[in-house]
């Protein structure tokens, strides 16, 4: 079954779609897509936050790893292999549901990453850097300089090309796993000069609490297995590479969290721990048995650390811009100026310099608004945000279920164990997944006061329950309307007029 065959339901691709694919650049090899991977799903940022919830956060994060990120992976190797066109999620919700739906999904995926690295990745980077490297006082000049530079360098390794950018997402990845090893690696040498913390076996008997205070988080970090899918046609062989490279960087990314935690909960206590800073702290602590060159490792470990999480940031922009652009290039986000790609860089870089501008309101916006209740506000806008990924898997994983049935036809080089019925099987499961996920992001409290759990809205959000719900469904109404705006601007790219034809 060809291409055509599977878009005729919905309308081939627009004028402006078809001009791009000539700028496409073959620059993506199996090894290369294994790497994208690694740099864009191992969330360094939320390792710390996970082992918050000590050994119960452990057997969660196991019992999820078998339950969702490898269910994940599955359905979606043989998905992204099956249907390669470039803007990976945003093609497969439109074969299956039409352009509007995908259209919102396709905003909705793309917002969360701008967002996330001005509003979470830059602070965490800060961090960082000033605690270990260099003190950067909170609110000065070179605070600021700082986490406006982090954005920037992000979106400056999104601009340039796949072929170039590549080499830095390569090396980005291998200094995350150079971190992750040094923390394991070392941790077991603490551990015989030192001894470990008592291991908390009795805390891991697993509860509905444990579960629905760890499960948004978990679901967060696990996803992401399809970003290297939205540079599709950039990949040299992308029916063959993507379900082996998936699989392969599923098994890197299970190691790559359960390991760390389970390193960090044996130096430190959970009571001790903090979100933010729990990662580098476990660090810190191990590294005393370097002696006199623990500073200085360190150091060196702490700017691993700050250019692996630059890094996380730019893959992720790189899969999201490029989704964002073709679905403008295909007519579903306003006048189509976003849905050029560059000619001599074959990136789509007005979508790339759209994402450093919001990435850089938010770098303000968190700087400013830290304090009292204004602070609480934005904390609640920042987190439903940063939730509209999952909310984008709502449409994206019933869309890959719907595209099984309806194109049976469609040669794919890798099937999940089962076929038809065990895809299904594992794609309800996901589907679960995400539903308790975003119901947790979105309404916090909602699912534990089914089950009788206590939740205080005051101590975790510093609003009310009935606040806390206005922000979350304004914000998100705010995004679904622009991705409704941007279909309903678009009508002259799918009449096939394109609105602006000059390149960059």
């Amino acid at each position: 079954m060809t291409h055509s065959d599977i878009t005729s339901g919905y309308g081939e691709q627009t004028d402006l779609a078809r001009e791009q694919e000539a700028k496409f650049i073959k620059a993506l090899r199996r090894g290369d897509v294994v790497l994208f991977i690694v740099a864009a799903v191992i969330a360094l940022d939320t390792i710390g936050s996970i082992s918050t919830g000590g050994t119960q956060s452990l057997f969660w994060g196991v019992f999820m790893v078998v339950t969702f990120m490898i269910p994940f992976a599955l359905i979606f190797a043989e998905t992204g292999a099956a249907f390669p066109q470039e803007g990976g999620p945003y093609q497969w919700v439109k074969f299956a549901y039409g352009r509007p739906i995908a259209g919102v999904t396709s905003v909705l995926y793309w917002i969360t990453n701008p967002i996330w690295l001005g509003g979470s990745l830059a602070f965490v980077a800060y961090e960082a850097f000033s605690s270990y490297v260099v003190e950067l006082p909170s609110g000065s000049i070179g605070d600021w300089i700082f986490k406006l530079a982090f954005v920037w360098a992000a979106i400056l390794l999104a601009v340039v090309s796949l072929k170039t950018g590549k080499i830095f997402v390569n090396v980005g990845a291998w200094a995350k796993l150079i971190v992750l090893l040094s923390l394991v690696g070392t941790t077991v040498i603490y551990g015989v000069k030192n001894g470990f913390q008592p291991f908390d076996s009795a805390g891991m008997v697993p509860t509905i609490a444990g579960f629905l205070a760890v499960a948004p988080v978990l679901v967060f970090s696990y996803v992401g297995f399809e970003a290297p899918n939205a540079a599709s046609e950039e990949m040299m062989d992308p029916q063959r590479d993507t379900a082996p490279a998936i699989r392969r960087g599923s098994i890197i990314g299970m190691l790559a969290y359960l390991l760390p935690v389970l390193a960090i909960l044996l130096v430190i206590p959970a009571d001790k721990l903090t979100g933010v800073d729990g990662f580098m702290s476990a660090i810190e602590e191990v590294y005393s048995v370097y002696g006199g060159a623990a500073s200085a490792l360190l150091k060196i470990t702490a700017v691993l650390f700050v250019y692996a999480l630059v890094n996380q940031g730019s893959s992720w922009m790189i899969a999201t811009d490029r989704i964002q652009a073709m679905a403008a290039a295909d007519g579903t986000f306003f006048g189509g100026y976003f849905g050029e790609f560059n000619e001599k860089l074959g990136t789509p870089l007005r979508v790339n310099i759209m994402s450093g501008v919001m990435s850089s309101v938010f770098v303000i916006a968190s700087n400013e608004l830290v304090n009292g209740s204004a602070g609480s506000v934005f904390g609640v806008v920042l987190a439903t945000a940063t939730a509209t990924l999952l909310v984008s898997y709502l449409t994206i994983v019933p869309a890959i279920i719907k595209l099984k049935r309806i194109y049976p036809d469609v040669h794919r080089e890798y099937v999940v164990p089962g076929g038809h019925r065990g895809f299904n099987i594992l794609g309800a499961i996901v589907f679960f997944y995400v539903v308790v996920g975003t119901v947790g992001s979105l309404f916090p409290g909602t699912l534990e006061g089914l089950f009788g759990i206590d939740y205080s809205f005051d101590d975790n959000w510093g609003v009310s329950r009935a606040s806390f719900e206005v922000f979350t469904l304004g914000t998100l109404t705010v995004v679904i309307l622009i991705g409704v705006a941007g279909y309903l601007g678009a009508s002259g790219v799918r009449n096939g007029f394109v609105t602006d034809d000059n390149n960059d």
